[in-house]
């Protein structure tokens, strides 16, 4: 097969349809739902997804909560510097992290936020990483992030200066199912935003199940393919966990039930595992993602997709261009189709936005 332009997985954005906040209710958003089997499209509303649901379905949800890892601190000299978390090194009270301005810490620099935390850069990488060593005066730097930090929004959500609105994003960019345990995201599993308890009951009701996986979302997800064809990209890497329970209910649903993943991070969790084994395990899985979905793949575990609308040229595309035909790439001319019938009717997209249901 010839290389897959990069070119293909763009499409045209009006600005004012990327979402800046979240609806009013989380479920008050819109769905379109996409049928593979007739090529058909419905627009309904989220609260509507019980409809499309059947009795035996497994729902499978990442329940990675995110930090609020974007601390705002200074440099010796008064200087203002960002330091975002993103995931703990293997030396005790250190982190790797970006910083900004990179270019005003160089290896051993400092900064911190006077009677609360003080930071040392240890070590900085050629893509912009950088190994942070943390003393804190109460507790460690997780609890301080918990206690004064923001939710690391995407960089086209702006307009976070009031207090209000971070107190917004600190309830709403998290899923209602987000285990405090797996405090492990950078971003959001943004699909999961538009559940609430009370759907969840309505579906609990029509028997179907859900079952948790943690998938340890770094920013890779939002980084946008810079090469001239997909399959010189190199994909990121994420770390996820699967537990016993979840692996036995991968491979005891069975059809007509469905396998219905909330979210691209639970495809990648679920398709990156079903790579590897073709039995559940006796024991609770730790491995790391590195799998690349794109046409024309074939997929083992998804049957149907909940999910929302993604950036153009991202990876999250090229996975939803293969799922809705897997083994051919028909998908990306008919997934532009899809997004042009959303911008036409002003769907709102991306981490804010309206979902999509593909069946």
């Amino acid at each position: 097969m010839s290389s897959l332009a990069t070119d293909l997985f763009d499409y045209p954005l009006p600005e004012h349809l990327i979402a800046q906040t979240p609806t009013e209710k989380r479920d008050a958003s819109r769905l379109l739902v996409v049928h593979r089997a007739t090529r058909t499209l419905e627009h309904r509303q989220f609260t509507d997804l019980p409809d499309y649901l059947r009795a035996g379905d497994c729902l499978f949800r990442n329940n990675a909560a995110v930090i609020p890892a974007r601390l705002h601190a200074h440099r010796p000299t008064g200087g203002q510097v960002e330091c975002l978390l993103l995931r703990p090194a293997l030396d005790a009270n250190q982190w790797w992290c970006l910083v900004r301005p990179g270019k005003k810490l160089p290896v051993d620099a400092t900064f911190g936020l006077s009677g609360i935390f003080n930071a040392t850069v240890r070590e900085k990488t050629e893509d912009g990483l950088v190994r942070v060593a943390f003393e804190v005066a109460d507790g460690d730097i997780l609890s301080v992030a918990n206690r004064i930090g923001e939710m690391p929004l995407p960089p086209y959500i702006t307009g976070r200066e009031q207090d209000a609105a971070r107190a917004v994003d600190r309830e709403r960019y998290q899923t209602v199912y987000a285990d405090r345990a797996h405090q492990v995201a950078s971003a959001a599993p943004t699909a999961g935003l538009h559940f609430t308890d009370e759907l969840f009951a309505k579906i609990k009701s029509r028997d179907v199940t859900t079952a948790d996986l943690t998938l340890h979302v770094g920013l890779g997800t939002f980084r946008p393919i810079a090469t001239d064809t997909i399959e010189a990209h190199a994909i990121h890497r994420e770390v996820y966990e699967i537990p016993v329970a979840t692996q036995r209910a991968l491979f005891t649903t069975q059809a007509p039930a469905r396998r219905i993943a909330i979210g691209t991070t639970s495809v990648r969790t679920i398709e990156d595992f079903l790579s590897r084994h073709d039995t559940p395990l006796e024991r609770d899985f730790l491995g790391e993602a590195g799998i690349f979905i794109y046409p024309p793949r074939p997929f083992c575990g998804i049957d149907a997709l909940v999910t929302n609308f993604h950036q153009p040229r991202s990876t999250l595309l090229c996975l939803v261009s293969a799922l809705l035909t897997p083994g051919s790439t028909d998908g990306i001319a008919w997934l532009k189709e899809i997004y042009a019938e959303a911008v036409a009717r002003e769907y709102r997209f991306f981490s804010y936005g309206d979902a999509m249901l593909i069946v």
